[in-house]
């Protein structure tokens, strides 16, 4: 495993002591990361409360001082706790504390959601390196847990959160103390300066899959013009002329992704006037969540001589970060009663966009990292196409231009601030327990078995019951056409289609998936209704059709040696089935309802199905249930058998999914992406394995982020066509190319058609 520098908290004056190994005992070395963060909870009197806390973690181990040891010797921890298999982790967003912002981090146990804790960090940066750093400790518990029956019930032990178990009772007082003292804080503190820490790795975390895309998109863009160093391109894919066309401004920019990030969202009125000359009186006007809230702004018409007034406008945003640390931002033209029209002022409507920030891996210095920063907006002007051929500069005087004109204003003043191999400013936090500043130390070495210096039995609390959101205290602790752009232009991504066609053979890739042996069964869908019909022509709507993989990128057999994915082939299992439920609450279990075709006695012939429950979070809730099926048993050892088989842990690690919007509004396409996400490292997943078959219910609703983008693509469910591609990743040699598990294509869903699951 790679070394990762920076770290979660704030790096202080006297510098960051950089990367290091330690070894424990013997030449196997631990993973380590520390640094300052920011505890979260809730105190006696039910007031929000903030602490800064220095957090370290060893191995699987964690934690928390109110000072940092490696300054002050002999100080103790007052939590301690164990990162355990069955960690949960979320990132929230940013949120309002004690009128600083703080990206919150949310961890909790998959078996009991009330056991749940936060932390804040200064930057959505060092929020990242946390959840790398959680991810690693978390992979020492699983392979502790994989080991010999005595690691296992040692780590069965560790996991109990019962602190009268623990020991003795005056351990046990000892502990409650500790408790008392994780939520007080100073009236009046400053919880933070907001800066950019552009020290650290970009190091993706292991379940990431890089920048390129995992489908085939139908976009032909060609570069048109270039802005002081920003590219500007246009769709040729779908250029109508004076009725709109998609455009996007492209950048490298010499800082990190999280760098980049921070300054596009700020609102900070004195920094935006440094690069942003449209939208640079920003105010908040409502918070909606971690991930969304709604801007007002304003603009002096100097700039653009054909306005008569002043104007105002409102926009909401909304943004999310990848699993391999890209960040998208978007930004809806929007209403809020709050900002009603002003007088002296004109109420413009400012084009929807998209940010999209991705990490560039290069040998080249820089003072932080690299990242490829993309602006893309609609153009509904009559003027453009005069002006990318240099014919004409009225173009110039339009909001879209102003917009355009932000990547080259960003990449000017990130060049001109953060100048390449430049010592950058550290970053200083104020702390109510110590005047002086803190440093992060990040030692990200191989993983290795635990010593008997953190295992005690005394330090056996789950990391989210050591530092809870809930814990009592008696003594505070004083340290122009605005109609949508239609990009219809995918006819060629709609001829992947496959319909009625079950003569279809699977990729050969997945040979040995299946058993050899035996003969394969006729698969008779008509013996095995859904309540979503299956298309029969690309004209159908409301329907469901099962295209084949060729339109998605996985990876190749040489994957591990050079990151090559290949397009894929037909799947494996046959979809065979498609319910599309109506639910007042989320619903499991679906396989076990009696009129599920899984109980059929059609559905009990199967060798095998695959039952994926898509659990739709809305009002109401809505259960997209799709069934796969094999035509032969299961190979004994393939990776088929082991993941259906297998641990849930394994299982998470593994089940891939790659979406794609193959047809529709363009911001619906931005916001779904086009990469392949680990189900169970986004959202919570269970599973139930039983007879015939595996059901996978992938609850939707248990990630805000996630949340967030359902509620944009339901907005326009009815004018979108959806790709989904489902899969186990292969991580060893023994496991590549890849293969297609399954497919879905959903043409144009109506939300009205979902039919009641009767209970």
């Amino acid at each position: 495993m790679g070394t990762s520098e920076g770290g979660g908290g704030s790096s202080g004056s006297g510098g960051d002591s950089g990367p290091e190994e330690k070894n424990v005992g013997s030449s196997r070395s631990k993973f380590e990361h520390s640094g300052w963060v920011y505890h979260l909870g809730t105190n006696s009197i039910k007031r929000e409360s903030c602490n800064r806390r220095f957090l370290h973690i060893k191995g699987k181990y964690v934690m928390m001082y109110k000072r940092d040891p490696h300054e002050h010797s002999g100080t103790k921890p007052i939590r301690r706790g164990v990162v355990g298999h069955t960690l949960k982790l979320e990132e929230l967003g940013c949120r309002k504390v004690n009128d600083g912002d703080l990206y919150v981090l949310k961890f909790s146990n998959r078996l009991d959601e009330e056991k749940k804790g936060e932390i804040g960090c200064a930057t959505a940066g060092e929020t990242r390196k946390w959840m790398e750093a959680l991810e690693q400790a978390k992979k020492q518990a699983e392979l502790e847990l994989s080991q010999t029956s005595n690691t296992r019930n040692k780590l069965s032990k560790e996991s109990e959160i019962d602190l009268e178990r623990q020991g003795p009772r005056n351990r046990v007082k000892r502990y409650a103390s500790g408790l008392k003292r994780l939520i007080s804080i100073k009236r009046g503190e400053s919880l933070v300066r907001r800066s950019l820490s552009l020290s650290g790795s970009n190091k993706n975390v292991e379940f990431c899959e890089g920048d390129v895309a995992d489908v085939i998109e139908g976009h032909e863009w060609k570069c048109v013009r270039t802005l002081r160093g920003v590219r500007i391109f246009e769709d040729a894919s779908i250029y109508k002329g004076n009725k709109g066309v998609l455009v996007k401004a492209v950048g490298i920019m010499d800082v990190s992704p999280d760098s980049a990030f921070e300054v596009i969202l700020s609102l900070d009125r004195h920094q935006r006037y440094e690069w942003d000359a449209l939208t640079s009186d920003l105010e908040l006007v409502d918070s909606i969540s971690g991930n969304s809230d709604v801007v007002y702004g304003s603009y002096d018409p100097r700039h653009i001589n054909r306005w008569k007034c002043k104007r105002d406008f409102i926009f909401s945003r909304q943004w999310f970060r990848d699993q391999d640390g890209a960040y998208t931002i978007l930004h809806f033209p929007a209403v809020h009663k709050k900002k009603p029209p002003r007088s002296g002022y004109q109420r413009t409507k400012v084009s929807p966009s998209t940010w999209e920030i991705k990490n560039l891996t290069t040998n080249v210095p820089s003072n932080g990292g690299r990242c490829l920063v993309t602006h893309m907006l609609e153009v509904h002007s009559r003027s453009w196409s005069k002006w990318k051929n240099n014919q004409s500069s009225k173009f110039e005087k339009t909001i879209p231009y102003a917009l355009l004109n932000q990547a080259s204003g960003l990449k000017s003043y990130l060049d001109t601030k953060y100048v390449p191999n430049a010592k950058p400013e550290e970053p200083k936090h104020e702390s109510s327990s110590s005047s002086s500043t803190s440093s992060t130390t990040v030692s990200q070495n191989e993983v290795s078995s635990p010593t008997s210096e953190y295992e005690e039995d005394e330090i056996a609390d789950q990391f989210y019951d050591a530092i809870s959101a809930y814990s009592s205290s008696d003594d505070d602790d004083s340290d122009y056409d605005d109609a949508p752009l239609d990009t219809k232009g995918s006819s060629i991504m709609l001829q992947t289609a496959s319909f009625s066609n079950p003569n279809r053979v699977p990729d050969p890739c997945a040979d040995g998936e299946l058993d050899p042996l035996s003969s394969p069964i006729t698969v008779d869908p008509s013996q095995l209704p859904g309540s979503m019909s299956e298309g029969k022509s690309e004209s159908d709507t409301n329907c469901w059709t099962s295209p084949n993989g060729k339109g998605f990128m996985i990876r190749g057999k040489t994957y591990l040696q050079n990151n090559a994915k290949v397009a894929g082939g037909n799947p494996l299992l046959r979809l065979v089935a498609v319910d599309w439920f109506k639910v007042d609450n989320p619903v499991g279990k679906v396989a076990l309802h009696p009129k599920c075709l899984v109980q059929s006695d059609a559905g009990k012939k199967l060798p095998f199905v695959l039952v994926m429950n898509l659990q739709v979070p809305a009002k109401p809730n809505y259960s997209l249930v799709l069934y796969f099926a094999a035509d032969r048993p299961i190979a004994k050892d393939s990776l088929l058998e082991r993941f259906i088989n297998g641990t849930n842990t394994f299982r998470d690690s593994r089940f891939k999914l790659i979406p794609s919007i193959v047809d529709g509004y363009w911001m619906v396409k931005r916001a779904v992406g086009s990469k392949a996400c680990l189900l169970g490292k986004a959202v919570t997943c269970n599973y139930l394995r039983q007879d015939n078959f595996l059901e996978i219910d992938v609850d939707v609703g248990s990630s805000s982020v996630a949340r967030s983008v359902v509620g944009i693509v339901l907005g326009y469910v009815t004018g979108i066509v959806v790709d989904l591609a489902i899969l186990i990743e292969g991580k060893e040699q023994a496991e590549l190319p890849e293969y297609i598990l399954g497919t879905v294509r959903l043409n144009r869903v109506r939300l009205e058609s979902a039919v009641p699951l009767e209970s």
